[in-house]
């Protein structure tokens, strides 16, 4: 019999940080791309065991990805190694890679599968009816075989190589979904220098292939942007560090602990909206600790958690530098004390521990109500607590000052249309049955056709009573603006104009210019570069600025492609919440590119 594990009896800061080592690809030369230099790798999935909590405690079995690593320090090759998260893949732009993704995912789901969703279903069990049985053993054909799809969140990819939910398959590709095109995919790698992140994205159980640990780093660098270069100012190698930020729940077995009851059991019977656990965890280990030198550090931090935001600040309250978020550097540097990071959201931060006393120990705290943000505050003994970073004794080094310009960013100008979107909750808050884009389910017809080479302004209206992290497929945006609106106002018209949802059809537009109310707030400095995630907050308008051309196009013109491929081929790409309970449940949408021109 297990039970659950008391955060409060776990050690903090015992554990030391991980830092996953880096997949080691074969160099070839391939006719893709024009016959270009490749990089290829195997990354396999698999299930294992991995120490997580502290030592004495059980290990977790849980999902990764592994293959063939080098060691990040050492440069030692090691053959069939498996971490979550996955090794970190590093990339060099415009040197494009192929990936083969194996499944090798033979187990059934340690999870509850929740059938009543729109998911894979790969043995086409269709919808049950009630009454629904408990989890375990819940619906065994459910459970097994695993279907999995990998996305490269914030790259810009071809379509077949996106990781549409759709094109999932299970072990050895026996069975297939109904988008599924290849499992080697393609890299351009021509955007920006950037931290993006690659993850599952299968169709009604990303939110469970994730927390068992299907996420990694990839982390794409510019030789020749003087930031990235051998003679950078900023700090490399081992000063260097990624920090993947999740929050996860055990039993007293080591294992993964996650609801199985539903929030509406009679409809989906182990289907919530939301998940937020009650330890934290950095790079696979519970609280861990980090010994610094006195010197500065570049911390690239993904929020990886499935809900939860994180308000980031060091205990002491020291300040520290944003150089980059999403899709790349920051047009200068901003100089902050805390930092609300959404799930998906990428930061690259630069701490300076050089005036800091040999020994000193510092925590880095979370403030974030969960969810956010009018949910319950953080336990400031667990959740409220991410991981520590105890200062050694050595010499001290102060950094070199940091350039006033990092970035150039293109103007953005709409050429195109506006979309007014909005989010909506189906049912009661407390009861939701599923969360909305635009009042449409994923089923229903494509009502988002850009054109390439488009620059649209997309609203986001939100009528919930949550924020939401905003994602779109193949893109990098910008944020133009936030506007607080009349929210129950234009709830209540919207509906008379619409009728209640979900519908079958895009929704009538209702112009949210006569809700707003006072003015426009513009980015803040921290939000003012490339976006792929944008945090959507409740009463308010969220205005982004997407255009459906690569980020290096100094100018983008309607209906010419200047992707090296082609976007408007199937399957096409997805737009959808990254609060990733949400996105499993209907909180997605298929969107295409239209009238492209194939290049090389």
């Amino acid at each position: 019999m297990t039970n659950p594990l008391n955060p409060n009896n776990i050690p903090k800061f015992v554990n030391q940080l991980f830092i996953p080592p880096l997949f080691e690809p074969f160099k070839y030369k391939s006719p893709i791309n024009c016959k270009v230099k490749s990089h290829n790798y195997r990354v396999n999935i698999s299930q294992f065991k991995q120490q997580i909590l502290p030592d004495g405690f059980p290990e977790t079995t849980v999902w990764g990805y592994g293959g063939r690593v080098k060691d990040p320090i050492k440069g030692t090759i090691i053959q069939n190694y498996y971490s979550t998260p996955g090794p970190t893949i590093k990339a060099i732009r415009h040197i494009p890679i192929n990936v083969k993704w194996v499944n090798n995912l033979t187990v059934s789901h340690p999870l509850a599968v929740d059938p009543t969703l729109h998911w894979a279903d790969p043995n086409n069990t269709g919808m049950p009816m009630p009454p629904f049985p408990t989890f375990p053993p819940g619906y065994p054909l459910a459970q097994s075989p695993v279907p999995i799809v990998t996305h490269l969140h914030g790259a810009e990819t071809e379509p077949a190589s996106d990781g549409y939910p759709s094109a999932w398959y299970t072990y050895k590709e026996a069975i297939k979904g109904s988008d599924y095109i290849k499992s080697r995919y393609h890299y351009v790698n021509d955007q920006e220098s950037a931290t993006l992140w690659y993850h599952d994205h299968a169709l009604g159980i990303t939110r469970l292939n994730v927390y068992m640990g299907l996420a990694g780093l990839y982390i794409l660098q510019d030789p020749h942007n003087p930031l990235d270069g051998n003679h950078s100012r900023l700090p490399q190698g081992e000063y260097d560090i990624p920090l993947v930020i999740q929050d996860r729940s055990f039993l007293d077995d080591g294992s993964l602990a996650f609801p199985n009851v539903g929030v509406t059991p009679d409809v989906h019977p182990y289907w919530r909206p939301t998940f937020v656990g009650n330890t934290i965890m950095v790079n696979g280990k519970v609280w861990p600790n980090l010994d610094v030198a006195p010197r500065q550090y570049r911390f690239r931090i993904l929020n990886g958690s499935n809900t939860r935001f994180y308000n980031l600040a060091f205990s002491n309250q020291m300040p520290f530098i944003q150089i980059a978020t999403d899709g790349g550097y920051l047009p200068k540097p901003v100089q902050l004390v805390s930092l609300l990071i959404a799930p998906a959201e990428r930061i690259e931060i630069l701490v300076d521990f050089s005036k800091l006393t040999p020994g000193t120990k510092l925590i880095l705290n979370n403030t974030a109500n969960a969810p956010f943000p009018n949910g319950n505050p953080p336990d400031p003994q667990t959740t409220g607590q991410i991981m520590q970073f105890t200062v050694l004794e050595r010499p001290a080094v102060t950094p070199p000052p940091l350039p006033e310009v990092l970035n150039v960013l293109p103007s953005l100008k709409r050429n195109s249309k506006i979309r007014t979107l909005t989010l909506f909750v189906d049912g009661s808050p407390t009861k939701p049955l599923e969360v909305l884009l635009d009042g449409q389910k994923w089923s229903a017809p494509i009502s988002e056709l850009p054109l390439v080479g488009a620059t649209e302004d997309w609203q986001i209206v939100n009528l919930t009573n949550g924020a939401h992290p905003i994602h779109i497929h193949l893109i990098q945006f910008r944020l133009v603006s936030r506007q607080d609106f009349l929210a129950s106002n234009y709830t209540n018209d919207w509906l008379s104009l619409n009728g209640q949802p979900p519908f079958d059809h895009p929704t009538k537009v209702l112009p949210v210019e006569p809700y707003l109310q006072d003015g426009p707030t513009n980015p803040p400095a921290h939000e003012d570069g490339w976006k792929d995630t944008i945090q959507a907050y409740p009463g308010q308008v969220t205005t982004i600025r997407v255009r459906f051309a690569p980020q290096q196009a100094e100018n983008s013109i309607p209906g010419v492609n200047q992707f090296p491929f082609d976007p408007s081929v199937e399957p096409g790409y997805v737009w959808h919440c990254h609060m990733i309970d949400h996105e499993d449940n209907e909180m997605m949408r298929p969107y295409k590119v239209i009238n492209s021109h194939k290049g090389c």
